[in-house]
């Protein structure tokens, strides 16, 4: 049995796939995007994240801390450095101040927490979701996942950045029902600066689901200045156009909560993106469905 990073279980979602889901975020991710969402995805190792918010002053977490990695006069303040996630600050905090984020979990744990809202997927024709972070950077831990699924006659969806080997990606999109694929920017150089990666395996994956006539999705991220420039949307619109059909494409609203997950996680976030914009997003609506493009909504 297979066991894997998982640091989020968000239940009774409703932007992740059809019907009611339960979304399963596995830890770790080969990109870098600079509006990552989720910053505590990135990493695939336990992270601490600190609220300095609820703090109650209580000072358990120095007495219980065997680093002395707690500040002992400011004890919302903590030397990562010597912090070894051992949890047991955040066991004690009796304000849940510390938490740590990511943990290991069997194939078999995982299953048994999604398998608790199967009443909810039967009505609505649901399910569950497995995104990050980039799951296939588990990929055995996820086609474990997925096989269960299978077996149990549960919807499966994966919400990929689709930046995978090819042989890996194709084996979890025929065990998945339906694959959710990020597309943020076409232009190799911008895809470079702003994710950190080589945009071309992703556009040569997302061509191998089409050839194969894959239940598939497109979601753009749409991020002022950056992926909703005529530039990138012409760009994707070419490649979409150059598909054996045309999919759907999903938009997604920029927002900001990145900025304070890092801050907590003791990330650099002295990065700025422009505050996202209706107007924005309503543009990229009007590019697509103006050249015939379905534009789908998260479900």
């Amino acid at each position: 049995m297979n066991s894997g990073m998982v640091f989020q279980f968000k239940r009774y979602s409703i932007h992740d796939g059809p019907g009611i889901r339960t979304t399963v975020f596995l830890k770790g991710c080969p990109l870098s995007c600079t509006w990552c969402h989720n910053p505590e995805s990135c990493s695939i190792e336990p992270q601490l994240a600190l609220f300095p918010s609820r703090c109650i002053g209580c000072f358990t977490c120095v007495d219980v801390c065997p680093e002395d990695a707690v500040d002992p006069v400011n004890p919302v303040l903590t030397d990562r450095e010597k912090c070894a996630l051992c949890g047991m600050c955040a066991e004690s905090c009796p304000s849940a101040a510390r938490e740590i984020i990511g943990g290991m979990m069997s194939s078999s744990e995982v299953i048994d927490i999604v398998e608790r809202d199967l009443p909810f997927y039967t009505e609505s024709d649901g399910g569950v979701t497995f995104s990050g972070g980039e799951p296939l950077l588990q990929f055995s831990f996820l086609v474990e996942l997925l096989r269960i699924c299978r077996s149990r006659g549960i919807h499966s969806a994966v919400d990929t950045s689709c930046h995978a080997p090819g042989d890996e990606f194709m084996q979890v999109a025929e065990l998945s029902d339906l694959m959710l694929c990020d597309i943020k920017l076409v232009d190799e150089t911008d895809m470079m600066h702003y994710a950190g990666v080589s945009g071309k395996l992703i556009l040569e994956n997302i061509r191998l689901l089409a050839e194969k006539e894959m239940n598939f999705k497109l979601r753009l991220p749409v991020i002022p200045r950056i992926t909703d420039t005529d530039k990138n949307l012409n760009g994707i619109l070419e490649f979409i156009d150059s598909l054996p059909f045309r999919p759907e494409i999903v938009l997604l609203p920029y927002h900001d909560a990145w900025i304070e997950k890092c801050s907590r996680l003791g990330m650099d976030c002295s990065h700025s993106i422009a505050e996202y914009s209706c107007s924005g997003i309503e543009s990229a609506v009007d590019f697509f469905t103006g050249a015939g493009v379905t534009v789908g909504s998260e479900r």
